[in-house]
């Protein structure tokens, strides 16, 4: 059987198919367990071309690829890396808030258009158990763009379970990356400033 038979028959031996974008496997942990206690068939979705460099997306993938097998959770990859696309839709919105719109948008795009390909009826986002993301702006960016593609887009506040996601993480021994995933949030993070703060020094104040 073809990997895309193979999930295509366990979404419906289980309840409504979903297709979740996971960002990592520790923010993946809790989600998941929520999904299927509520019925969920879940098949997992990597598309992240956000995270750089190469070598760390490797580390991340690799880390969520194991954590599908021990947890038996269908996978699929978009097997091209589009890190060059994310740059390029980002230069001159580099600041936080702009940066991330784009992100979101990028990736909640690419899961609907596959989640619309394989015939699921709903997708969410392991982005929503972050304390560190805007969920005002992933749901109405995940509502609109899944209308679009004639699919639901499943919101819950995941963030009730971040203490168990920090519990699952250690008991299955998953990588913790250390900072977000894009260039820029590296830099903050090993900088210990806002990259906001030295663009309005170049440019002044700008668009929020």
């Amino acid at each position: 059987m073809s990997r895309s038979r193979e999930i295509l028959a366990s979404m419906h031996e289980e309840g409504k198919a979903i297709l979740l974008h996971v960002c990592c496997a520790p923010c993946s942990t809790y989600t998941i367990t929520q999904l299927r206690n509520q019925g969920f068939g879940v098949t997992g979705f990597w598309y992240n071309p956000n995270i750089q460099p190469w070598l760390e997306h490797e580390k991340r993938h690799e880390s969520m690829v194991s954590y599908a097998e021990e947890i038996r959770l269908p996978m699929i990859r978009y097997e091209i890396y589009e890190m060059p696309l994310f740059l390029r839709a980002v230069v001159g919105k580099e600041r936080f808030r702009q940066r991330c719109a784009i992100c979101y948008r990028l990736r909640l795009e690419k899961t609907a258009a596959v989640a619309e390909e394989h015939g699921f009826d709903a997708i969410t986002t392991t982005l929503l158990i972050s304390p560190y993301q805007d969920q005002e702006m992933l749901q109405r960016t995940g509502e609109q763009i899944a209308r679009q593609h004639g699919l639901e887009f499943h919101y819950e506040n995941f963030r009730q379970g971040w203490s168990e996601r920090g519990h699952m993480t250690r008991t299955h021994d998953l990588y913790r990356q250390q900072y977000c995933g894009c260039i820029y949030s590296e830099w903050e993070r090993y900088n210990k400033a806002v990259l906001d703060d030295l663009l309005v020094s170049i440019e002044g104040p700008g668009d929020e």
